[in-house]
């Protein structure tokens, strides 16, 4: 194993990020605060450097980044330096600071989801009025944050995790290329890459894979370094592309050059480079994308399709269209992937589309829309086809296909980001959607299935109507289900979630003879 593990995917900590990221809003309260200084309108000012009032008002609100010629036409004419405007040092006065604050609030997904109306702090409104007001938004914060506390580092990786993938379109070239090289030097030609040549690439780095019925609870694989040994579930279980897929996971680990994760962190990243590379070598880039391209070309794009060709299930292939989708195609897209309940599994986007999310950015387990399309889905009677719908949202239109499954145990929640999986015996929901102008591109765009979310105003679908409420608020009492996950503890252990002794035990239980 390498002494110093490569880092494919590396997300900076949000603290990094933030730090490096141009805080728009405060350099917008600058720029204000020059032009009163300076005695100037909006109108005034914009007329001076070659804009208009709206274009400077979505500025000093902090909603737009001004280019840096305008920025230094600005400075110009208020008598300051584009530099000055720029200095990482505090917003100039107590006011700015409010304004600052307030504004940040109200654009949290905790303020968004009472459907309240947004506070634009004018001239009229006093200073003690926004201080009070930031003051309530700081307790509501700290409460939400509290409640979901439980947790926290878990939560805060792998929301750093999604959002790094977001920006970089879910796509890892140096993933993609060794994936790729390692599949092939199994054998691999074209088509779906079969357990044969899975079994032949374990065996070229000196391992043999054994299907037992005995693996601890607390594992989806094990591996046995000192034997050379991958424990997988038996194969005679649903759904062998995910045997597939759990056996090149372990196989990454090796090639991937992976050393014990340090931190949950690095837990999370390591499971979501394995999870990657599996799905790179299961639907292999040189042969998914002139598919992909030829589907599109005819304007015929179907994951049923690109489930088929490569013999993986319909969540995988939703997955890996999501690798591909942008870096190759030219398609921003979504991936919904919710349970039987509505609760988000997982979620994934670069075309704009916004998640439900707790105060701390996480959006797993959060409800989604019931008109989105991952909720309608359930509602057909015949589900052996997908469901197409389009949907309008605030952030715009979009055009869903949707496939509803089972859980099937071992391997069903294998994909291109490492999370949680769906029970078996539990319904859940694969959705790819795209924004409106790329249906085109789609079989199911015909479709006359249309539906509007207002979310995440609570009014839009997980608020009753104020007439139901009134007439059986204080007529009811349910009796609600227990979620004993939430409640019970991971087992602490080397790995995250493993329990030491089970581990140890099986794996002595099954070493060969000396």
């Amino acid at each position: 194993m390498a002494s110093s593990p490569a880092r494919y995917i590396d997300p900076p900590s949000r603290a990094a990020e933030e730090s490096e990221r141009p805080d728009s809003l405060t350099l917008g309260r600058r720029i204000r605060h020059a032009r009163t200084r300076a005695d100037l309108t909006l109108a005034q000012l914009a007329e001076r450097v070659g804009t208009s009032a709206a274009q400077l008002s979505h500025i000093e609100n902090g909603r737009r980044e001004p280019r840096l010629t305008l920025l230094q036409a600005i400075a110009g004419a208020l008598g300051t330096s584009a530099g000055d405007l720029l200095t990482d040092e505090p917003p100039p006065d107590r006011r700015a600071q409010l304004e600052i604050a307030l504004a940040r609030a109200q654009r949290s997904s905790t303020y968004r989801a009472l459907g309240a109306p947004e506070v634009h702090p004018t001239k009229s409104v006093p200073t003690d009025v926004l201080a009070s007001l930031v003051a309530l938004h700081d307790e509501l914060d700290r409460r939400d944050r509290e409640s979901v506390a439980t947790p926290e580092e878990a939560r805060r990786a792998n929301t750093e995790l999604r959002l790094h993938m977001q920006r970089i379109d879910n796509y890892v070239p140096e993933l993609e290329e060794i994936a790729e090289r390692a599949i092939r030097d199994a054998g691999y030609d074209h088509g779906a890459v079969t357990h044969r040549t899975v079994a032949k690439l374990a065996a070229s780095l000196g391992f043999t894979i054994i299907h037992t019925a005995d693996l601890p609870a607390s594992t989806r694989t094990v591996t046995d370094l000192r034997n050379g040994r991958i424990y997988l579930p038996p194969a005679s279980i649903p759904g062998g592309h995910g045997l597939r897929s759990l056996a090149l996971q372990a196989l990454a680990h090796r090639l991937l050059g992976h050393s014990r994760p340090s931190s949950y962190a690095d837990f999370l990243r390591q499971r979501l480079e394995i999870t990657y590379f599996a799905a790179a070598a299961l639907v292999p880039r040189s042969a998914a994308v002139p598919f992909l391209e030829t589907a599109k070309r005819e304007k015929d794009l179907a994951i049923e399709d690109f489930r088929d060709a490569f013999g993986v299930t319909h969540q995988f292939a939703a997955q890996r269209f999501t690798n591909l989708a942008t870096s190759h195609l030219d398609l921003p897209v979504h991936l919904v992937w919710a349970d039987g309940d509505g609760a988000l599994v997982r979620g994934w986007s670069n075309d704009g589309v916004v998640f439900p999310q707790d105060s701390t950015g996480a959006i797993e387990g959060q409800v989604v829309c019931r008109y989105w399309a991952a909720r309608q889905a359930f509602d057909r009677r015949d589900r052996t086809t997908e469901y197409h719908q389009y949907t309008d949202t605030p952030e715009g239109t979009f055009f869903t296909s949707t496939q509803t499954g089972t859980g099937s145990g071992p391997g069903a929640g294998t994909g291109s980001l490492a999370g949680p999986r769906v029970a078996a015996g539990k319904e859940f929901s694969i959705t790819v959607g795209v924004p409106f102008a790329h249906a085109k591109w789609f079989r199911g765009r015909e479709t006359h299935v249309r539906t509007t979310s207002r979310c995440p105003d609570a009014s839009c679908c997980r608020r009753p109507a104020t007439e139901l409420a009134q007439r059986w608020a204080e007529h009811s009492w349910p009796s609600a289900q227990v979620h004993a996950q939430v409640l019970r503890p991971l087992p602490s252990g080397t790995f995250p979630g493993v329990d030491d002794a089970e581990l140890y035990a099986f794996l002595d239980r099954h070493a060969p003879s000396a």
